[in-house]
């Protein structure tokens, strides 16, 4: 297996360039293939995530120009109507993907259409039967090729009705509700009237379908909703805004922001490029998080600067995570450094993401010689009196916890870390290693 070690540092300043958001960037090509016009894209992130949306666009036929060194790319829309009707979609382990081009595919597909989507292993053991019973509720025809409730999947035309409010569960991943949401214009521009949508249970990760909300109306489509139970898609189609710029990924800002926590040089800071105060993306609440903690936060427009706090002292905290779930896995890490215990709540889609990352972070954790207790939707961190050195952190093909456990290399009471198959950050941060590096 390969990996890399980590030396430790006992502190790190510097200026960080984000790459592209991850969920923007995915949202922002589907978008722009869905809609009448060009788009040029801007900003957007090369990454295995954004490379298997771009994979299945070409599949169907949607045309793309070559992406860039700086990330430019043009998009040249569809309208909606596909002209690839048979193709085998591979989505990889990319869960924005999966769900939003099953719903697209479910409504785009006529008579002719005949799409199997399918992914990496791990990938047919993440749920996705909550979105296909909606779908199947208004006459998607979609089957299930191996087991039910799961990819792979085929999916061909089906009468399509949209008479009726269309039911679909809000407290598993809200990638459900924002695959619905994006595809539901293809129906009813088509027949001419407007859909609702009605979700069943709490919805978590609501910041996710701020940013899907806010996007569809940048492409033309403005859904209007009633608290975040109740949506209405009208009957407006996609039209390109002409040129659209992908912004940092605030995801991948909460390492450096707690990096600069954690091992921040007294007098000096870090400075994290792309997201700012008035970030679309949810996870900019992170550095709030971290604010809390005692780190000293600070917002420009497109930029938040971090550093450790006035005392070098960070305290835990008990939070109730359901708004930023993957940036919370850095504060989970954060906690070896923090005064008491730390508790994350409302987590329960840990459980159902790229590995089980409760149960994963809870085993890596408890290597560095943390005490950590794990529940259905939970986990508690308390740190050890000393970090155990020279750990070998197991990833799980998961990027989030090869980034998230780096820091554990971080201040003076830094260890010597050694992180297994950390190829894994090419999902969102190919480079990010490097970037760590360069902190100084």
């Amino acid at each position: 297996m390969e990996f890399i070690d980590l030396a430790p540092r006992a502190q790190v300043s510097g200026t960080v360039v984000l790459p592209g958001s991850k969920s923007i960037s995915n949202r922002a090509l589907l978008l722009a293939a869905l809609a009448s016009g060009e788009t040029q894209l801007t900003g957007l992130l090369d990454s295995d995530d954004t490379q298997v949306m771009r994979g299945a666009l070409a599949a169907l036929g949607v045309v793309c120009s070559e992406l860039s060194a700086t990330g430019e790319i043009s998009v040249r829309g569809c309208a909606g109507e596909f002209s690839g009707k048979r193709a085998d979609i591979f989505v990889g382990n990319a869960g924005t993907a999966a769900r939003s081009l099953v719903a697209t595919l479910a409504l785009a597909a006529d008579v002719e259409s005949r799409y199997v989507v399918d992914g990496v292993p791990r990938m047919r053991e993440r749920p996705i039967g909550d979105l296909v019973d909606a779908l199947h509720a208004i006459g998607a025809s979609i089957a299930y090729l191996q087991n039910a409730g799961f990819p792979p999947l085929l999916i061909s035309g089906g009468a399509i009705a949209i008479d009726q409010a269309i039911p679909i569960r809000g407290d598993v991943s809200s990638q459900f509700l924002t695959g619905l949401l994006m595809a539901l214009p293809l129906v009813t521009t088509r027949v001419g009237k407007p859909a609702t949508i009605e979700v069943v249970g709490e919805l978590i990760s609501k910041p996710y379908i701020e940013i899907t909300l806010a996007m569809m109306a940048q492409f033309g489509v403005k859904v209007e909703r009633d608290g975040w139970n109740r949506f209405t898609v009208p009957a407006a189609s996609y039209v390109s805004p002409g040129h659209y710029t992908v912004e940092g990924d605030a995801s991948s800002a909460s390492y450096f922001i707690a990096a600069a926590a954690i091992g921040g040089a007294p007098g000096k800071a870090i400075r994290v490029q792309g997201v700012g105060k008035n970030a679309l993306q949810g996870d900019v609440k992170f550095a709030d998080a971290m604010a809390q903690m005692g780190a000293h936060i600070s917002y420009e427009d497109h930029a938040i600067i971090s550093s450790a706090p006035a005392d070098g002292r960070l305290r835990a905290i008990q939070a109730d995570m359901n708004h930023i779930p993957d940036a919370a896995m850095t504060l989970a890490v954060v906690a070896l450094f923090a005064e008491g215990t730390t508790k994350l709540t409302n987590i329960a889609s840990w459980r159902v993401k790229e590995t089980d990352r409760i149960a994963a972070m809870a085993t890596e954790l408890r290597k560095l010689g943390a005490t950590v207790e794990e529940g259905a939707d939970y986990i508690s961190i308390t740190p050890p009196a000393t970090l155990i050195a020279n750990s070998a952190i197991d990833t799980y093909d998961d990027h989030r916890i090869a980034m998230c456990f780096s820091l554990a290399s971080l201040s003076a009471r830094g260890v010597p870390i050694r992180i297994n198959d950390p190829k894994c950050v090419n999902k969102t941060f190919p480079k990010y290693f490097d970037v760590f590096a360069s902190l100084k």
